[in-house]
């Protein structure tokens, strides 16, 4: 009787911490840190969006909640990728109701 290799990893890449600086990813045995300065656009996702990722080829990962694909590289050395993605403010709500369009009615 042969036996089967036991268990094996249930993810290829696994988020293990998030801090409010950032979040470490593990892979392969690996950890490396994703700094939110580095990479601004995670830091307003939530938790759930964050730890759906999924290694996507040989170093290449993929956030499919946040529509976010980043290779490897880019975390290991962000000095080689200069331009940085700015996150969007999201837009202020009116200051009070009376910033609404239209014409208003009144009763007499």
């Amino acid at each position: 009787m042969r036996s089967e290799k036991r268990g094996r990893a249930t993810s290829a890449v696994e988020v293990t911490n998030v801090s409010p600086h950032g979040f470490w990813l593990l892979m392969g045995g690996e950890e490396r840190f994703v700094s939110f300065e580095s990479f601004p656009w995670f830091k307003v996702a939530s938790i759930g969006a964050l730890t759906n990722v999924s290694l996507q080829g040989a170093g290449h990962l993929y956030w499919p909640e946040l529509d976010i694909d980043l290779d490897i590289d880019s975390i290991d050395h962000p000095e080689r990728y200069p331009l940085v993605s700015r996150v969007a403010e999201p837009a202020a709500p009116y200051a009070s109701r009376g910033g609404r369009r239209g014409k208003a009615t009144t009763r007499t």
